[in-house]
């Protein structure tokens, strides 16, 4: 596996991802504050929940790259390289909205306790934290950790799918914004 390639994918998809996201916070009120249909959250309430999952995926991204760093000391980088592939389909799903079943945790739940701004600019820092992750396991150390994910069963991953995981989330919540306004519209 070239983990400088995986890097560079993983970098260049939260690109696109914090891209599209961001242009939602330069849309009206009426398609920020539509209600769908379904009952389901409105743009404005999605670009929370993005904020808050980001907030607490970053927890354990934190966690896992300080761990791994430490393990560098201890651990064999070149064979972990050498021995690791990244399994991109077992990932792909987390992308898909409606692909599976997504039981969100309540503190992943938007209260609207935050204006649109304020959110803005709290998604700014946490892509802005993702490429500081990046950077500074730039080496391949990133696989020296792996924590365990319960999504869609994808069991131990280490901290660069973690931060691919972020970014999937956020690009599976960009299309349930899209599907809000179609049905706006």
């Amino acid at each position: 596996m070239d983990i400088f390639r995986l890097i560079q994918d993983i970098r260049k998809h939260l690109n696109l991802s914090f891209d599209e996201v961001d242009r939602w916070f330069d849309k009206d009120n009426r398609t920020l504050n539509y209600q769908p249909s379904n009952g389901g959250w409105t743009v404005q309430q999605i670009l929370e929940h993005i904020y808050l999952t980001n907030f607490y995926l970053l927890i354990l991204i934190d966690k896992g790259s300080k761990k791994a760093m430490r393990n560098y000391r201890n651990l064999d980088l070149n064979f972990e390289i050498e021995n690791y592939s990244f399994d991109k389909e077992k990932f792909e799903k987390v992308g898909e909205y409606g692909a599976f079943e997504l039981i969100r945790p309540e503190h992943m739940e938007p209260k609207g306790e935050l204006n649109l701004n304020k959110i803005s600019s709290l998604i700014s820092q946490q892509y802005h934290q993702c490429l500081n992750y990046l950077d500074l396991m730039k080496n391949g150390e990133g696989l020296l950790c792996e924590t365990t994910m319960t999504v869609n069963g994808l069991g131990k991953i280490n901290v660069y799918e973690y931060i691919y995981f972020l970014s999937l989330h956020a690009q599976r919540n960009v299309t349930q914004m899209e599907n809000n306004e179609l049905e706006n519209n």
